[in-house]
């Protein structure tokens, strides 16, 4: 049955298609097995056509960005994985108003706008995610986030069927964020974010920029890695827990916690997902045991599961 939802989904997408093409070189980590469909979305067309292939088929939807915050099984993706390109990589900026495409990338949105004399937007150029991503889990740093600048989206709703595909506004107001959350859907792609920044002063904004830099290099690990793996309990650091519970450095298979950042897992090269997941769980439920928190992934896990607690 899955190869008949496969070869519908295909028939429906034609050339667009790629089958049984590795998830793992197209994010941060480099891990994960294939996706059974993908397809390069450059355009709205490209978007519609993936709604009618799901339309189709019934198989599930995954939407790459820039992979920075995926862990894929080993087993990979059985359903259509959707790769955000150029053209919905746009950038424009009008006054104190900037519309930048899903597909952009954060530290180019950023440095765009410190050139622009804006400021607001600093803390993202130590973010390596795409605009769409950003959104969806409200990502943040340095003291701000994309709640804090953020008007509106534009999404597509993949599970709308290719009449429905068609991109429709949304408030901020109505998206639900919170802290690395939001109520977008994960069959909603976001294909354009308006920002609302302020005047600022070119030089200003871009040392910012290059203490942001330094201190990242600094302080943060380098590495096959996703940045930080599980979201801070409120009022608390998850970094700081997963070092009270001796977790720094520990290792399983080809997976480590960063003896440089207790919240970063790093991969050896030709590693396993499942190391990740295996060592996401244990650091868990260490964390649990001495301090009775139990941690949320802010790592995106597909094909993967977590326990709601330990």
């Amino acid at each position: 049955m899955a190869d008949d939802a496969v070869g519908r989904a295909v028939a429906v997408l034609g050339p667009r298609a790629r089958r049984d093409v590795p998830l793992g070189p197209l994010t941060t980590y480099r891990l994960g097995g294939p996706a059974a469909v993908l397809v390069d979305a450059d355009a709205l067309a490209d978007l519609r056509a993936v709604a009618a292939a799901v339309a189709a088929s019934g198989l599930p939807t995954l939407v790459v960005g820039r992979g920075s915050n995926l862990l894929v099984a080993d087993e990979g993706f059985a359903g259509i994985a959707v790769v955000m390109g150029a053209g919905l990589a746009d950038v424009a900026v009008e006054g104190t108003v900037v519309r930048a495409g899903g597909a952009a990338s954060l530290p180019v949105v950023a440095r765009r706008t410190a050139a622009a004399g804006l400021t607001g937007f600093e803390w993202a150029v130590g973010v390596p995610g795409s605009i769409g991503g950003a959104v969806r889990m409200n990502a943040g740093g340095h003291g701000s986030d994309m709640a804090a600048s953020l008007r509106s989206i534009r999404v597509v709703d993949l599970a709308a069927g290719e009449d429905g595909a068609v991109p429709a506004t949304l408030p901020a107001s109505g998206l639900a964020l919170g802290f690395r959350s939001s109520a977008v859907r994960p069959t909603q792609v976001v294909v354009e974010a308006e920002l609302a920044l302020a005047v600022g002063d070119r030089t200003a904004a871009e040392a910012e920029i290059s203490e942001i830099v330094r201190w990242r290099r600094a302080n943060q690990p380098g590495g096959a890695n996703a940045g930080s793996v599980f979201v801070n309990p409120p009022g608390d650091s998850a970094g700081r827990l997963v070092d009270e519970a001796g977790a720094k450095g520990l290792r399983i298979g080809s997976a480590e916690v960063s003896p440089k950042h207790a919240n970063f897992i790093q991969c050896d090269p030709g590693g396993r997902a499942a190391d990740v997941h295996a060592l996401m769980l244990e650091v868990a439920r260490r964390v649990a045991d001495r301090s009775g928190t139990w941690l949320r992934p802010e790592t995106r896990l597909v094909g993967l599961d977590w326990p709601e607690g330990p």
